[in-house]
């Protein structure tokens, strides 16, 4: 039965590059949608940026540019980035589209007439300066559970706690560095505690099939027992000013990002529908019998499997037939590093010209259909693709095509083809492609080298080199070298939705058309003769690999040698008149002499052997960041000081440490006894580099 499926992936932020973590999910859609298309399923694969909210507006600020302005850009730098990788989208649009806006309306009017939304007062920080509500990420403090400084305001990345901005302490805006007042504001929301949410997610999330058992089972915590009330009414509105779609009929309230974010999906396949001449509502009507697939991280399953289907159902609009979720992509076993030169973009892994299959592959042979962490080890990715790919795989079309093509014309033995090894590895199909629909990736690649070890050791055992140079061994040699190249076709085609232009080269050398799933029963033939062999892959050199890290740490700060020592301001001043020449103070030309500049923390990390001293490097707008020591361990994590504009005494005399050379000084308020400490740090208009007076 051929199915009907709109699949989709989750939208980019218009904020920032595509790096390796995001391709994860990419390439993981990708590989299953290629395959169903093998399989001749209609499918459709859409996606777009996500483009509205308060960050994107005030890049576009610090940039001096419009929202739009910056939209497309970053639109035109993702679609490179994807299509680099080979993420065959049909149609990648953007929310910010009448059709989205359209799909939002709809969707939020008829919510409105099912009782489902409600205005209420909220009382919000607001920032004097900017004069905006600030969103939680844009505030900070002191944690009100533990006390950490500089925490968000939503939760402590210290002691894990959540809470209201409004109970952070010492809060100030990342906007401004204003501190916020608070103020009330109507805001809407969607009844996702009405009883009639309720007893619908209830049902639609213990659907056999629709989550994954780990996800089921955390939509069942997050659900609680029947009648608990722990589902929480959905703050869908923002304040002016905002960047995204004004709510009607309430001038001044904008949609939150996340309602039209996931509407999304709808507007770019509304797009794509338009220009095939397809009707849209035949896999968004409520009583369709089309498939709606969605791969998502599993840090927003929590939008994907409660907040979204419950949107749609009162909307009177079909709901997710399924959501896969995956993990987070480690390297080397930690998180993606800026300091160690592993948080990789998609952009520099082209640069320095590595393969982008190469990636796919490893990526394949590591993912399942569990929520469970993908690891990138680039030793094992250099093993699995010159093992694998190289040795295993190319190596069978390598030792037989060229003799086909030699001795040949490139004809293969039209009776070679029911060989017992080539009928083994065609029943291998349905095994290989049930992993495939499953999203067992790992499993398929495991059956499918398998099937390699057994084609290579029949390589081993007929030895078409030497059967090359036996008078009379011909009839063996076109056999061995038949069988071989077909066994290639069958890998290639299984391979296809891993390495979908590899195949096509390998196609090409075959001398055939594009391959399907169905193709596995239709082998080479005389009548289309084998092209000469050309090189289809090259090993991977461990100098690409340290020439990727080496790229990614100068680009985002030079972190291999990050590094300074701390001083201290005293926020205190005196209240009386003294004379100037006082030996307790300097004149303005002592002041004059201290060099103070902003700069942007590109990497921090803990000095090995020292527990007072953080490794900074800072960005102060010149050509290298400045290593610079600073003793606040005590105070801060090496996290929550990356990514901070600092203040710098920039013209300090460099001083030789311990555990290197610190050139400048980090300033901080601190208290008489050092037991409260924090870097002064600058809001958000100040660029590294910038001189305080």
């Amino acid at each position: 039965m051929t199915r009907r499926i709109l699949v989709t992936s989750a939208l980019p932020y218009a904020n920032g590059a595509i790096h390796l973590g995001h391709l994860v999910e990419y390439i993981q859609t990708d590989i299953w949608v290629r395959f169903q298309k093998m399989q001749k399923h209609t499918v459709y694969y859409v996606c777009a940026d996500d483009t509205h909210g308060t960050p994107v507006m005030l890049r576009a600020q610090s940039e001096g540019i419009t929202p739009e302005a910056l939209i497309e850009r970053v639109s035109g730098e993702h679609q490179r980035d994807f299509a680099s990788f080979g993420v065959g989208f049909d149609n990648y649009y953007s929310t910010n589209s009448p059709e989205n806006k359209a799909y939002c309306e709809l969707i939020y009017k008829r919510l409105r007439d099912k009782g489902l939304i409600e205005m209420r007062p909220v009382e919000q920080f607001y920032d004097p300066v900017k004069e905006m509500f600030l969103p939680d990420r844009f505030i900070k403090g002191e944690c009100p559970k533990c006390g950490a400084k500089d925490q968000y305001g939503d939760s402590c990345e210290v002691c894990g706690a959540t809470y209201q901005p409004t109970e952070l302490k010492n809060a100030y805006s990342t906007v401004s560095g204003a501190a916020p007042v608070r103020k009330s504001s109507d805001h809407y929301f969607f009844k996702l505690s009405d009883p009639r949410c309720e007893s619908f997610l209830r049902s639609w999330t213990t659907t056999p099939g629709r989550l994954q058992p780990e996800a089921m089972r955390k939509m069942q915590e997050w659900l609680g027992e029947e009648g608990s009330g722990k589902l929480a009414d959905w703050d869908i509105s923002r304040d002016a000013p905002y960047f995204g779609f004004e709510i009607p009929d309430a001038p001044g309230k904008y949609f939150y990002v996340w309602l039209d974010a996931p509407v999304g999906y709808f507007a770019s396949f509304s797009q794509l529908c338009a220009r095939l001449n397809i009707d849209p509502e035949e896999f968004l009507n409520k009583d369709s019998e089309c498939e709606l697939i969605h791969f998502i991280g599993k840090d927003i399953l929590y939008f994907h499997a409660l907040f979204w289907p419950a949107m749609l159902e009162f909307a009177d609009m079909r709901t997710p037939s399924k959501v896969n979720a995956h993990g987070f992509l480690t390297v080397d076993g930690a998180k993606m590093s800026k300091s160690r030169g592993t948080f990789i973009t998609a952009e520099s892994y082209i640069a320095q010209g590595l393969n982008p299959e190469w990636l796919r592959y490893y990526f394949a042979a590591k993912l399942n259909a569990s929520t469970e962490d993908l690891d990138l080890s680039f030793a094992d990715f250099t093993a699995r693709v010159n093992s694998d790919l190289v040795g295993k795989y190319i190596n069978i079309a390598s030792r037989s095509a060229g003799f086909l093509v030699k001795k040949f014309e490139g004809k293969v033995l039209d009776s070679a083809m029911n060989h017992p090894l080539l009928t083994d590895l065609r029943g291998k199909s349905p095994i290989i492609a049930g992993h495939f629909n499953d999203r067992e990736f790992g499993k398929a690649i495991r059956e499918i080298m398998a099937c390699a070890d057994q084609v290579n050791a029949y390589v081993d055992q007929e030895k078409p080199w030497e059967l090359a140079k036996k008078e009379g061994a011909d009839l063996a040699l076109q056999t061995a070298c038949s069988v071989c190249l077909e066994a290639f076709r069958l890998l290639t085609l299984y391979l296809k939705p891993v390495l979908p232009q590899l195949a096509i080269n390998a196609e090409q050398i075959m001398g055939i058309e594009s391959l399907t799933w169905s193709d596995t029963d239709t082998p080479l033939s005389s009548t289309k003769p084998v092209q000469p062999f050309k090189h289809l892959m090259q090993r991977v050199d461990q100098k690409q690999i340290n020439a990727l890290i080496d790229a990614n740490k100068q680009s985002l700060g030079n972190a291999q040698a990050p590094a300074q020592v701390s001083a201290k301001a005293s926020s205190s001043q005196p209240t009386a008149q003294v004379d100037a020449q006082d030996s307790a103070y300097i004149s303005i030309d002592d002041f004059a002499k201290l060099d103070l500049r902003i700069g942007l923390v590109t990497a921090c990390n803990a000095v090995e052997g020292s527990k007072k001293l953080l490794q900074l490097s800072v960005d102060l707008g010149e050509e290298r960041p400045r290593n610079i020591f600073s003793g606040i361990a005590a105070h801060y994590t090496p996290d929550q000081l990356l990514g901070q504009k600092v203040v710098v005494v920039a013209n300090l005399a460099p001083r030789k440490m311990k555990f290197g050379l610190s050139e400048g000084m980090v300033l901080c308020a601190a208290s008489d006894d050092d037991s409260a400490l924090s870097a002064l740090t600058a809001g958000a208009n100040a660029l590294p580099g910038m001189k305080i007076s």
